[in-house]
């Protein structure tokens, strides 16, 4: 199984990517992870409706074009449907029976354009709060770990 994440921007923090390689090698036993940074758009300061569209398009072009067209994308989004670890856990499993190759997206700060959106087979959400982009790396890499551990019966903590 090859699990697969992009996301816009770069980690700076030292313990957000000590957080990141350590659940990596975690779910090294169920599956092969990689992590692909795409650059981010700067963004002025008062940018209009129709400049924060044009960032998140440049954006979005270069995701699609890291995208393997056989991969299941699952896309990272505020208005996406919310599931429980035990339903991601089904989600994943299912999913691996169709393809092994799975790729979750985590857009830049004002979130991911339409056409990234409508090439997702899955819009997901982690509730209706904001997270910081590289914290949410972190919390999508250890409900992945989770539900690997929910897909092979083990103890995982609560």
């Amino acid at each position: 199984m090859n699990i697969n994440i992009i996301a816009v921007g770069k980690i700076k923090e030292k313990y957000f990517t000590d957080a990141v390689n350590e659940y990596k090698k975690r779910l090294s036993r169920f599956a092969r992870v990689s992590v692909v940074e795409i650059s981010d758009e700067r963004i002025p300061s008062g940018a209009s409706e129709k400049e924060t569209e044009k960032i998140k398009n440049a954006e979005g072009e270069r995701i699609l074009q890291k995208l393997d067209p056989n991969s299941f994308v699952i896309a990272l989004c505020i208005e996406g449907r919310e599931l429980s670890s035990e339903a991601l856990a089904k989600k994943i499993s299912e999913t691996s029976m169709i393809t092994s190759d799975i790729t979750f997206i985590i857009g830049g700060s004002l979130g991911l354009s339409d056409a990234v959106k409508a090439r997702s087979a899955l819009r997901l959400s982690f509730g209706p709060v904001t997270l910081p982009h590289q914290l949410m790396r972190v919390v999508l890499l250890e409900q992945i770990y989770r539900a690997f551990k929910i897909n092979n019966n083990e103890t995982y903590h609560k």
